[in-house]
C-alpha cells in the first residue's frame, strides 16, 4: 500500500547537508538603491540581493537567538562609494558567518536566500497532500496537529496523529523525501521497510508503521511527551522549532557520570547489534534519542541505509578521509554525543584537542580517542574497543529481551551493496574536498602579502643578476673587438707585409712564411 505512486515533476535529490557558500562579487547603484551581486558556491548563476533582502533574512533568523553580524542601516550617505565598499565587506562577513554555522547553514531560510530555484517549495503543504492520500487508503488515522519545524531537515515534516480505534494515544508521523544516498531498488526498499515494525531491541524505539513510495516515505511511532535527549539537556519543550530550541539555548546541563556511562553503554550496544546485522545506523545524535525508564532508545534507524538521507554530521565527516565507512561514522557521531552529554552542548569545532575542566577523566580519554586531531587523521576506534574502555566495560545491563531483526539473505545482499555505494559516494566527496582545500591553500599562499614581498625581492635579484651578466657580455665583446683592432695595425708573422704601391696594407695570407722583423710604421 503505497501512499503516492506517481512521480512529481521537477523533483531532484539534493544533499541538503552541503552548506552553500556565497561570494559578493560587486555592488552596484541602481537608481535610489544598491544591489549586491552574489555568486553562490557550486552554482554558476549570479544572485542579485538588496540590503533589504539581507535585513529580512536576518529578521527571520533572530528566532535562533544567535547574535548575527549584519552591518547596520544608514539613512544618509548610503550611496557613497566608500560606504558601499565597507557595507560589501560587512555583508560578506555576515554570509560567511551564517553559512558556517552548523544549524543555520542547513535551514531552509538560508538555502532559499542563496538558491531560490531549489528551495522555494512549501514542503509542509506537499507533506500534507501526501499524508492525506495515505489516510484515504487507511482511514483509521487522523491528523491532530502539524508539528512545525521541530526537526532540522528541510524535507522532513512531522504530524501529531491518533488512531481512531485508540483515540487517547498520540503518535507522531514523519514524512520525508528520499535522499541522495538511496541505492536500494523500490522493491527492496518496500520489503525492508515492512520489516521495521518486527524489529525488537530494548535500545531501539519501536516503529508502529512504515511505508514508502517512489520519492518519499512515512513512518509512525508513539509520541514521546518529554521529547528527546537533547530536549532534556537543553531544558526545552519538544514541540518548539529546532532553531529556537538548539541554536542558543539559555539553560543547558550535562548529565551525571553514571548517566553518561549507562546511556553510553546502551547506545554502543545498539550500534554493535546493528553492525552485526550489516545495518549501520548513520544518524546518531542527541535529537534521535529518547529516554524511557533510564534507558536510551534510538530513533530513525531507517534514515541512512533505507531512505538515503545524509547524516546530521556529514559536513564534518566529509573533511576527514579516514572516516570513510558507515561504522566509523557511527563511532564519530558517538563522540559528538558523548561530548554533548558531558558538557551540555556540542563542540564548537572538530577536531577537539582542548577540553573544558571536568572531573570525569575517563570520559575525556574516550573523547580524545574519537575527536582529537590524531584520531581524525588516523581513524576511529571500533565499537568493540570502546566497550572495553574503563568508562563502559563494567556497566551492567538489565534487559533480557530476545533481540529480533531477521533479514532475508537476498535483502541482506542488497543492503550490503547499498552500503558500499554510500561509502563510495562519501569517499569521492572527501577526495573532492581535499583537492579543493589544497587549491585554496595554494591560492591563499600565493596571494599573501609575505609571498608577494618574497616574489618582489626575488624579481629584483633576478633583475640585478641579469644586468650584471649583460655587463659581462659587453665587456667580453669590447675586449674581443680591441684585440681585432691590434691585429689590423700589427699583422702577425706570415701575413703579406709588402702591399702593392697605392693600396693599404692587407691581411691576406701568403704561401711563404717570413721570419724577418716588420719595418717601423711610417
Amino acid at each position: 500500500m503505497a501512499f503516492l505512486e506517481k512521480q512529481s515533476p521537477g523533483r531532484v535529490l539534493l544533499d541538503d547537508t552541503v552548506a552553500l557558500t556565497a561570494l559578493i562579487e560587486a555592488s552596484q547603484n541602481l537608481q535610489s538603491h544598491t544591489v549586491s551581486l552574489l555568486r553562490p558556491g557550486k552554482w554558476t548563476q549570479t544572485v542579485i540581493k538588496r540590503y533589504s533582502d539581507f535585513d529580512m533574512l536576518n529578521s527571520s533568523l533572530l528566532v535562533s537567538g544567535v547574535s548575527l553580524p549584519l552591518p547596520p542601516k544608514k539613512l544618509l550617505g548610503n550611496m557613497d562609494r566608500e560606504f558601499i565598499a565597507e557595507r560589501q565587506r560587512g555583508l560578506q562577513v555576515y554570509l560567511d558567518f551564517i553559512t558556517q554555522h552548523h544549524i543555520l547553514a542547513t535551514c531552509q531560510l538560508v538555502k532559499k536566500f542563496l538558491d531560490t530555484n531549489n528551495y522555494s517549495a512549501n514542503y509542509t503543504e506537499i507533506a500534507l497532500q501526501q499524508v492525506s492520500m495515505f489516510f484515504r487508503s487507511d482511514p483509521k488515522w487522523e491528523v491532530v496537529e502539524p508539528l512545525k519545524d521541530i526537526g532540522w531537515r528541510i524535507r522532513k515534516k512531522y504530524f501529531l496523529i491518533k488512531n481512531k480505534e485508540q483515540p487517547k494515544e498520540r503518535q507522531v508521523l514523519s514524512w520525508v523525501d528520499l535522499g541522495p544516498d538511496k541505492f536500494l531498488s523500490d522493491k527492496d526498499l518496500q520489503s525492508t521497510m515492512k520489516l521495521l515494525p518486527s524489529l525488537t531491541n530494548p535500545y531501539i524505539y519501536p516503529v508502529t508503521f512504515a511505508n514508502t513510495s517512489e520519492l518519499s516515505a512515512l513512518v509512525i511511532r508513539m509520541f514521546k511527551e518529554k521529547g528527546t535527549l537533547r530536549d532534556l539537556i537543553c531544558k526545552v519543550k519538544p514541540k518548539e522549532a529546532f532553531m529556537r530550541k538548539y541554536c542558543s539555548p539559555k539553560k543547558i546541563q550535562g548529565l551525571e557520570l553514571q548517566q553518561i556511562r549507562t546511556y553510553g553503554r546502551q547506545i554502543l550496544e545498539v550500534l554493535r547489534f546493528l553492525h552485526d546485522k550489516g545495518f549501520p545506523y548513520g544518524h546518531l545524535h542527541a535529537s534521535n534519542i529518547v529516554i524511557e525508564d533510564n534507558t536510551c532508545k534510538v530513533l530513525d534507524i531507517e534514515n541512512s541505509l533505507l531512505l538515503g538521507l545524509p547524516s546530521y554530521y556529514r559536513p564534518y565527516v566529509t573533511q576527514f578521509r579516514k572516516i570513510n565507512t558507515t561504522e566509523s561514522i557511527d563511532v564519530y557521531s558517538f563522540g559528538h554525543l558523548l561530548y554533548e552529554m558531558t558538557y551540555g552542548r556540542p563542540p564548537d569545532a572538530v577536531p577537539v584537542d582542548q577540553y573544558p575542566a571536568v572531573t570525569y577523566t575517563s570520559v575525556v580519554s574516550v573523547l580524545q580517542s574519537i575527536l582529537s586531531t590524531d584520531a581524525c587523521k588516523t581513524g576511529m576506534p571500533t565499537v568493540a574497543q570502546l566497550l572495553q574502555t574503563p568508562l563502559f566495560s563494567d556497566v551492567l545491563l538489565f534487559h533480557s529481551e530476545k533481540l529480533q531483526f531477521k533479514i532475508p539473505t537476498k535483502l541482506r545482499d542488497a543492503l550490503k551493496t547499498a552500503k558500499e555505494c554510500m561509502e563510495k559516494r562519501l569517499q569521492e566527496e572527501q577526495k573532492t574536498n581535499q583537492q579543493h582545500r589544497r587549491l585554496t591553500r595554494a591560492q591563499s599562499h600565493h596571494g599573501s602579502e609575505e609571498e608577494k614581498r618574497r616574489r618582489k625581492i626575488l624579481a629584483r635579484k633576478k633583475s640585478r643578476q641579469s644586468a650584471y651578466e649583460n655587463e659581462e657580455d659587453l665587456s667580453v665583446k669590447y675586449n674581443n673587438n680591441s684585440g681585432m683592432s691590434s691585429a689590423l695595425c700589427y699583422p702577425p708573422i706570415g701575413f703579406n707585409s709588402n702591399p702593392v704601391p697605392g693600396e693599404l696594407p692587407s691581411c691576406r695570407l701568403t704561401p711563404t712564411l717570413f721570419l724577418e722583423s716588420y719595418p717601423p710604421v711610417g
